[in-house]
């Protein structure tokens, strides 16, 4: 929308709307909804309790089944007369259960319940939902960066320390680099369990044992978190979940998106270089005053929406930790922006995604600086000068390099001119190139890949 106050929903909408029917204030109403039918389900039913034993459920279900928009602004309307917005929801439910002829249940609604035990289950079953599509768009990433470091595991490049020529690489073993990082914060990500709680006012189920104390409620609260709502129960808690869940799952996000942000950095330098070119869509624009340029702006974008991203995530894993007391309300406003995170951090991801489907490797580049930096076989020689007894054989290949421009006929002549190391291994030394100086570069490639 041309009038939406964040990107999110306005020039990125089409990137977040997975995203955005998760964790939009549709989203977390539903969500309530739905907590609060399951727990009406589970008391009347699961408990066993005789009053209720012939309640027939489908009714229950279609409240969730059927819920729309325009549910979600009764909801809303609801709550503008109570200024609660759990409370809203409760009545909405004591509303529904009324028309549908149940009205002999609906001060079962919301039993024994304090406010986080239906916002803590919702949230955490929104953010199961939200790393589900995030491991599936990671893992896409991943995949994308895989298929190049296949691609080009033989390609000579050479490296940069500090900006400056290095030993060289090849173009495959730095993807893939990027695709270990991404894959171990992956799996973590995956397999991370959401935790839930639903323990009443202060965590001590004070109202529950109250009126059923024969009632194990504390086997009963882990039944209906685990089976229920698929979500792992915890039973430590005050009245607000600690939310260790979150900051573990978002803790990871935050190390994939700065490992994001360190290659479109590095995939924004390359295409400076020249190392790669950026394919041509016709009818785009690169500068509004240089007809000639193409921008490497998806890696751009990238690594802006990530550094937002990790801001929102940071925040929210040290402050969702923090609760005055047994409670306070500050959590509630900095939850609702959970769904920012995630949003911000997928338009990361998919740019990133956009950025590496339009490079092309431009060999003739990476060639040239290859040839034009022969002082790159400074490390090996006065290695090899080491293992054979050479005098001094760093300083003196720093004497010939260092700030230095030097051809290979300058180098053929400097091992020529070596007393004890064996000619046989001279020849080799001179048969080296830049370009055939990689090490082992190619066989990490296929090492990553015959350990997946």
């Amino acid at each position: 929308m041309i009038d939406a106050l964040t990107a999110l929903d306005g020039r990125y909408a089409r990137l977040t709307t997975e995203m955005a029917q998760i964790f939009s204030e549709f989203g977390l109403i539903k969500h309530r909804v739905f907590v609060e039918i399951e727990w009406l389900k589970f008391i009347l039913t699961d408990l066993k309790l005789e009053q209720f034993k012939n309640l027939n459920t489908q009714e229950l279900d279609k409240i969730v089944e059927n819920f729309d928009l325009d549910d979600a602004k009764k909801v809303k309307e609801i709550e503008r007369k109570t200024n609660h917005d759990v409370k809203a929801v409760e009545y909405f439910i004591k509303g529904k259960l009324e028309t549908s002829g149940l009205s002999d249940i609906i001060e079962w609604v919301h039993f024994a319940c304090t406010s986080d035990d239906i916002n803590n289950t919702s949230y955490a079953l929104m953010l199961k939902k939200g790393k589900e599509i995030t491991v599936d768009l990671l893992n896409q990433l991943v995949v994308d960066i895989e298929q190049k470091a296949l691609q080009y595991k033989s390609k000579p490049m050479m490296s940069r320390t500090h900006g400056q020529p290095a030993t060289p690489t090849t173009v495959g073993k730095e993807f893939v680099n990027f695709a270990w990082r991404i894959k171990q914060e992956v799996q973590i990500i995956d397999q991370s369990k959401v935790q839930a709680k639903i323990n009443g006012a202060t965590g001590n189920f004070n109202a529950h044992y109250f009126v059923y104390p024969q009632i194990d409620w504390i086997e009963a609260s882990q039944r209906f978190v685990s089976t229920h709502l698929n979500l792992m129960p915890i039973l430590f808690t005050t009245q607000v979940n600690p939310n260790h869940s979150i900051a573990f799952i978002l803790h990871a996000m935050i190390r994939v998106a700065a490992t994001v942000i360190d290659m479109d950095r590095d995939m924004w330098g390359y295409i400076s270089l020249g190392y790669f070119k950026q394919r041509i869509k016709k009818g785009e624009t690169g500068s509004s005053t240089m007809p000639h340029k193409v921008n490497p702006i998806d890696f751009e974008n990238s690594e802006g929406n990530m550094g937002i991203a990790i801001s929102i995530m940071e925040h929210l894993c040290v402050k969702l930790q923090k609760s005055r007391f047994q409670r306070d309300l500050s959590d509630s406003t900095v939850l609702r922006s959970l769904g920012s995170a995630f949003g911000y951090f997928a338009i990361g991801v998919k740019n990133a995604l956009k950025g590496l489907s339009k490079i092309d490797l431009n060999e003739k580049a990476l060639q040239k600086d290859l040839d034009d930096n022969q002082a790159l076989l400074a490390e090996p020689f006065q290695t090899a000068m080491r293992v054979f007894g050479e005098e001094n054989p760093y300083e003196r290949l720093k004497e010939l390099t260092r700030g230095q421009t030097i051809g290979k006929k300058d180098l053929e002549t400097f091992v020529d001119n070596l007393e004890k190391v064996p000619s046989d291994f001279k020849k080799r030394m001179k048969q080296l190139t830049p370009e055939t100086y990689v090490g082992l570069a190619q066989n990490l490639v296929d090492v990553y890949f015959n350990q997946k």
